[in-house]
């Protein structure tokens, strides 16, 4: 639970959307925020928390911080606020959790404020458990909030979305992201670290923080040492899926992005189009020995494959695969 109440500069027009609710008495009895990692929506959610269960709201319509809600918020003891997730990332939110909210909503709230109820991944509920939680949504209890938090809303059953006011965060103005990195004291090249997180400026300064431009480079390299038949693909595969260092969704996502860049350099686009511009030479070079045909197949791999992450798929197998056909492309 932030603890901070500071709203992101680039919330400032959903911040101030959530708060219109507030001054027309009109709460919505569930919201729906949605957006890719990175934009800061459960922050969000969690300083919307806050106000709603604020004892002592200030001028500017934010949470004291002093109330005894605030405090057993920062405390992370406040009986009304509840949160539901998986046990494990990835996994599934089970209907045992739903069933316990239930249970938990058929009570009145412990104070006179409201109760807000955050479920993320919203996306991660299976259909047993959408299913039940249709009941929250079509039997709403006094003063209470539900929020959803996901950034593939289209995962989730259009009864549910249906019922939901929706918010959606979108990447910031470039200026404004920039602007706010620099203030936290991330130097170098921001452009290129925005370019990685695409536009997310949280997961660009996770980037930053923990030197992963570093890391991406050395994969890139390992990459290009498969292309040449340089590597045993076996080996690589069982390095990457055991690293510590980098989650393979961050992983999945690089190597699509350096396909989308050899695409775009086989098209001769401008370095500022693409995602690596640091890379444009190894890049082109790749554009001008392989197919088009080839490459689209390969995008396509990727894009399975990423889909498949959050399924009990051996991953070691699952980048043995990607590694062969992008070894088989080269060699065609």
């Amino acid at each position: 639970m932030v603890t901070d109440a500071a709203i992101y500069p680039w919330q400032q027009a959903l911040w101030q959307h959530l708060l219109d609710y507030v001054q027309q008495q009109r709460i919505p009895q569930a919201l729906l925020i949605t957006g890719a990692n990175g934009l800061g929506k459960r922050h969000l959610a969690e300083v919307f928390a806050q106000r709603l269960m604020c004892h002592a709201p200030l001028a500017d319509h934010s949470a004291c911080g002093q109330c005894q809600s605030c405090k057993l918020l920062a405390g992370k003891t406040h009986t009304d606020f509840v949160q539901v997730e998986p046990d494990e990332p990835g996994k599934a939110i089970g209907i045992d959790k739903i069933r316990q909210l239930i249970v938990t909503l058929a009570l009145k709230p412990q104070y006179e404020t409201f109760r807000v109820v955050i479920i993320a991944p919203a996306d991660q509920l299976n259909t047993a458990s959408a299913n039940a939680f249709l009941k929250c949504l079509e039997e709403p209890t006094e003063r209470t909030c539900l929020i959803l938090l996901t950034d593939k809303p289209s995962r989730l059953p259009a009864t549910i979305r249906s019922r939901c006011q929706t918010i959606h965060c979108r990447p910031p103005d470039r200026a404004i992201a920039k602007q706010w990195l620099q203030k936290e004291g991330v130097i170098g090249d921001i452009d290129l670290v925005l370019n990685l997180a695409q536009g997310a400026p949280l997961v660009a300064k996770d980037f930053a923080d923990r030197n992963l431009h570093a890391v991406r480079q050395a994969y890139f390299e390992s990459w290009l040492q498969i292309a040449d038949g340089k590597a045993n693909l076996v080996q690589l595969a069982e390095q990457w899926q055991k690293a510590e260092n980098l989650d393979l969704a961050t992983l999945l996502r690089w190597m699509l992005n350096w396909v989308v860049d050899i695409i775009k350099a086989a098209h001769r686009a401008e370095v500022a189009q693409l995602h690596n511009p640091d890379m444009k030479k190894s890049l082109q070079a790749l554009a001008e020995k392989l197919e088009l045909k080839g490459l689209y197949r390969f995008h396509d791999d990727i894009l399975k494959a990423h889909s498949l992450l959050n399924t009990p798929i051996n991953k070691q197998l699952m980048l043995e695969q990607l590694l062969i056909n992008w070894s088989q492309l080269n060699t065609r």
